[in-house]
């Protein structure tokens, strides 16, 4: 996820304790309740926010 200029990897698959991660999909939503825009899925991933770098990356761009 892209939070301003900086990049916020979140697992949600689950993790090791059994715990939701709700504190990680609270992150992902914006304050009206709503996907931070954009959201892409690409594979296995959710990308939400934009940064060029982040997306270069998944694409495989300089």
């Amino acid at each position: 996820m892209a939070k301003g200029r900086k990049i916020v990897r979140v697992d949600l698959a689950g993790r090791p304790d059994g715990g939701r991660g709700d504190d990680e999909l609270r992150t992902l939503l914006a304050p009206r309740g709503k996907l931070r825009a954009p959201t892409m899925r690409i594979g296995t991933r959710l990308v939400v926010g934009f940064s060029q770098g982040l997306l270069g990356e998944i694409f495989g761009m300089p």
